[in-house]
């Protein structure tokens, strides 16, 4: 691979690089002395299960360990039991070390579905942070200032509103940095959303003498809905242990907008082909068969080889084919003899969080009612009636309305 093409790789999919001209030439120095670079990436297991949001750091960590630098996958272990409170309007619960701990063991076993076990170092920050001790957290907090906290945009927007925030919060970026110090990060990937956790290693790595890291962003990847970021809690997520045929359903339930944002974020395929791809659905191919193949390529991903098809041919037995699930939900509603909105049916059908989802799902044409596609938000089920509601590819309720 040409120097070229390898930062091309490298730079994929990554929304900032700080600063970017130290970047190219970091790669080049270590390529030209044959040097293995450190590449840090930190997750704190503040739940169970990873999601296709989280692999996008883990995908970035596997193309620098295919470049030949070490990858570390950092749990945050003692930082998990704080909380990051970044994009948080209220101080987050702290986990206790248990909880954390329990969530810890999962990832380690779900992030080598990417990740080549014999080239990741994983870390965990309670190895250098519970030894660091009152006197070393007084020392660390010294070396920022309160109002360079404030900076932080969450901060700024929760200080103004007279929201509280609590000291240990204020911890929490400079403890994320001391992991580097700890590490000795050449390069620390983040979210678009920790810029400033990740900006307070490079600070931190040169108050300790150290080369301050290079910072890669990458951005949030949004959830099912195309909107919000993925998120469980949300309920627009896609698990990466997950089910062949459910991973499989929810891409497939994708807008064909939001297909390319996911080839884009989460394919490993050349840019060249994805290119064409594109070249294809504008010159008439159907979207549908394009996001099979993403659907195909990440289900072998997470579930091994031959998994993929599986879950693609099933997924045309059922739906090309008018093969419904066998087990649908119920739900009866006695509604006035005006009948039922749409969107409000979908809502309490429990098919979508919001009406508001609801029309968006409309408007990108994921909603059947009695298997026919509906593209009209106003419409409204009579009473008493039986219907079949369907939204995307994989969310199925059977809804009977009564008067009342």
């Amino acid at each position: 691979m040409t120097f070229d093409a390898l930062i091309a790789e490298l730079e994929r999919g990554t929304d900032e690089i700080i600063p970017a001209a130290d970047f190219r030439a970091r790669i080049r120095e270590a390529s030209s002395k044959a040097q293995t670079l450190r590449i840090k990436a930190g997750f704190d297991p503040t739940a169970k299960d990873l999601h296709l949001g989280h692999t996008l750091l883990l995908n970035k960590l596997r193309a620098f360990q295919e470049a030949g630098h070490e990858a570390i996958f950092l749990i945050g272990d003692f930082t998990g039991m704080i909380g990051d409170p970044t994009g948080k309007n209220e101080t987050r619960k702290p986990l206790t070390r248990e909880q954390v701990q329990e969530n810890a063991e999962t990832y380690k076993a779900q992030v080598f579905k990417i990740l080549d076990p014999e080239k990741t170092t994983i870390a965990f920050n309670s190895a250098w942070l519970d030894p660091l001790g009152a006197e070393g957290m007084i020392r660390l907090a010294a070396q920022h200032t309160v109002a360079r906290m404030l900076e932080r945009d969450d901060f700024t927007k929760r200080y103004a509103t007279g929201q509280p925030i609590a000291i240990h919060e204020f911890l929490y970026p400079l403890l994320q940095g001391y992991d580097s110090v700890a590490l000795k990060a050449d390069v620390e990937l983040g979210g678009t959303d920790q810029k400033f956790n990740l900006l307070m290693g490079r600070h931190l790595q040169t108050a300790h003498g150290q080369r301050p890291q290079i910072i890669m962003t990458s951005p949030i990847l949004e959830g099912l809905d195309g909107v919000q970021k993925m998120s469980k809690s949300l309920g627009n997520y896609i698990g990466v242990s997950e089910p062949p045929k459910d991973m499989f359903g929810k891409l497939m339930s994708i807008s064909d907008t939001l297909m390319w944002r996911y080839y884009d974020l989460l394919s490993f395929r050349p840019l060249s082909e994805i290119a064409r791809f594109r070249a294809d659905v504008e010159g008439g191919a159907n979207p549908r068969d394009i996001k099979m193949a993403l659907g195909v390529e990440l289900v072998n991903r997470f579930h091994g080889a031959g998994a993929g098809e599986l879950a693609r041919d099933g997924f045309i037995a059922q739906f090309s084919h008018g093969t419904l699930p066998e087990h649908i939900p119920e739900v009866r509603i006695a509604v006035p003899a005006v009948g039922l909105p749409l969107l409000k049916a979908l809502k309490e059908a429990g098919l979508v969080s919001s009406t508001s989802e609801a029309g968006r799902m409309v408007e990108q044409k994921a909603v059947r009612v009695d298997q026919q596609r509906v593209e009209d938000r106003s419409l409204s089920l009579a009473a008493p009636g039986e219907y079949l509601l369907q939204v995307g590819s994989r969310r199925f309720c059977r809804l009977f309305l009564t008067l009342g």
